[in-house]
Formats: C-alpha cells, sequence, structure tokens
C-alpha cells in the first residue's frame, strides 16, 4: 500500500493494524528450544559419533582392596584381656627392677674401686721414708696373706719385735714392708687389707704358728 492511500484511510478513521509479536522459531522435528536434536550434535562435533558422550565410570579392578577397608578374609582384631594386661605390665616393672638392680651394683664396684684407690694412695703417703726393712738381714719370717705363705726378711732384734707385737708388716704395691706398730695402726684405720702382719703377743701361739723359731728356714732354701 503506498503511503498516500494508508494517509487517506487514516483521514477516513482507520487505524493501522498492530504489528503481530514474532514467535521463536520452532524446530522441524519438535524438539524444544535450546537443545540440539541429533543432526546438531554430530554436526558440532565433526560429524564423529560417539564424541561428546559422557565416558563411562571405569570399574575398579577387584583384585585391589580399597583403602581404608578391612581385607575380608581378617576380622576384628580381639582385644587384651585385662589378665593380659597386668601380665604385662608385671613383666615390665620386673625388666625394668632388674636393670636398676645391675645398674645400682656397677656403680657401687665402681665406687669401691674408687675408694680402693684414694685409701691406697693414702697408705703410701702415710708410711714414705717409714720403712725399717734392713738390706742386712738374714732372717725370713714367714707368715699367711691371702691364703699364700709370705715372707719377709728381719735381723735377730726386728724377729723379737715383730714377735712381741712393736713391729708389723704392710703390703705396698707387691713388697713386704716392716714398719712399727703405730704406723700399722694408722695404715689400717686407713686401709686394712694393706695389713700383711700384725702380731698380738697375747694371742695363743697357734694362732701364728710361724712365729715359732722351728718354722725358721735357711735363706737358701726357697719355698
Amino acid at each position: 500500500m503506498s503511503d498516500t492511500l494508508r494517509d487517506q484511510l487514516l483521514g477516513l478513521g482507520f487505524k493501522t493494524l498492530p504489528k503481530p509479536e514474532r514467535k521463536p522459531d520452532a524446530r522441524r522435528d519438535g524438539r524444544p528450544q535450546g537443545k540440539p536434536g541429533p543432526a546438531a550434535a554430530k554436526h558440532s562435533h565433526g560429524g564423529k559419533p560417539g564424541q561428546g558422550k559422557p565416558h563411562a565410570a571405569r570399574p575398579q579392578s577387584q583384585g585391589k582392596p580399597q583403602p581404608g577397608r578391612a581385607q575380608s578374609n581378617q576380622g576384628p582384631r580381639k582385644p587384651r584381656s585385662q589378665e593380659d594386661i597386668d601380665l604385662a605390665k608385671a613383666y615390665a616393672i620386673r625388666a625394668q627392677r632388674e636393670k636398676d638392680e645391675r645398674l645400682e651394683a656397677e656403680r657401687l664396684k665402681q665406687e669401691e674401686a674408687r675408694l680402693r684407690r684414694e685409701a691406697r694412695a693414702k697408705v703410701d703417703e702415710l708410711i714414705k721414708d717409714k720403712g725399717l726393712n734392713d738390706p742386712n738381714a738374714d732372717i725370713a719370717r714367714h707368715f699367711e696373706y691371702g691364703g699364700k705363705i709370705k715372707r719377709v726378711y728381719v735381723n735377730a732384734e726386728q724377729l723379737k719385735g715383730l714377735n712381741a707385737g712393736e713391729l708389723g708388716v704392710l703390703q705396698q704395691n707387691g713388697r713386704y714392708l716392716l714398719v712399727t706398730a703405730a704406723v700399722l695402726a694408722e695404715a689400717e684405720a686407713l686401709f686394712a687389707p694393706s695389713v700383711a702382719l700384725k702380731v698380738d703377743p697375747n694371742a695363743p701361739a697357734a694362732d701364728d704358728p710361724y712365729a715359732d723359731p722351728q718354722f725358721q728356714v735357711p735363706d737358701d732354701l726357697v719355698w
């Protein structure tokens, strides 16, 4: 219709009809809008069938156990009874006590050795330059010490003093030293095992059988 005819009709009172609303295009196959059909899906993926489909979940291997799950052939662990717990505690206490006893015994042994060394050192200091051994002595005075028969050489006067308890014998580093009774008493107070011979004049003769002159042997006789 030309613009002149439309103007004439409008002048006569006719109104223009409203334009119809444009409806969305419907798919020929009747599928709702927004969902592509098989052809569109095929075209969008390059025409290769099978593409665009979600991958199927792979079945897990039946031979491998799932983490965090107990094996089917293992049952639940049996809880320990109170008797087993008490027995384990008793063994642990006993083992600890035996260990403590061994450590204590070793400590006492080391302490005793230290005290012996210190006592011997004090005795050595005490008897320094106080030995009365006569280099010209020719009388062997025998005595028992440490379960064995030992001897010290004295002269006649020293033998009398030794048998009367006025003199005594100390052991020092494998040597036997003749000393006075006073020095012998001091050494005994410091370290009693150092006393090799101490004669009690009031004791029966049977207590020191080697004091009898009959036990004096010649110098050339070696025991």
